[in-house]
């Protein structure tokens, strides 16, 4: 059985940080893409960032860019998110997902396992 577990959520103010961990049990971590994704109320998921199986490739949306770090530890089986410089507009459930390749992970085909999310919550 497959487990995808968020932490690290929580409120901060405006120009905090905060490192997520997502903790993957039941699979090859390895093998594994992985990403995070994002979604605040009243709109749909989006990608956020993803990395390669090796942790060799990063991707970042653009909203992103310069302010989070995507990183892993596959001798943790642990996927990481560093947000640094919050905007309130980065509230939202964050969630870690695995996925065959990152290309899966932000097409059509999607992540193949999902966590429940950590909330992340920035006041201005």
């Amino acid at each position: 059985q497959v487990q995808v577990v968020e932490s690290g959520g929580g409120l901060v103010q405006a120009g905090g940080s905060l490192r997520l961990s997502c903790t993957v049990s039941g699979l090859t971590f390895d093998d594994y893409a992985m990403g995070w994704f994002r979604q605040a109320p009243g709109k749909e998921r989006e990608g956020v960032s993803y990395i390669t199986w090796g942790g060799g490739t990063t991707y970042y949306a653009d909203f992103v860019k310069g302010r989070f770090t995507i990183s892993r530890d596959n001798t943790k089986n642990t996927l990481y998110l560093r947000m640094n410089s919050l905007k309130p507009e980065d509230t939202a459930m964050y969630y870690c997902a695995a996925g065959t390749t990152v290309q899966a992970l932000g097409g059509v085909t999607g992540p193949d396992y999902w966590g429940q999310g950590t909330q992340v919550t920035v006041s201005s």
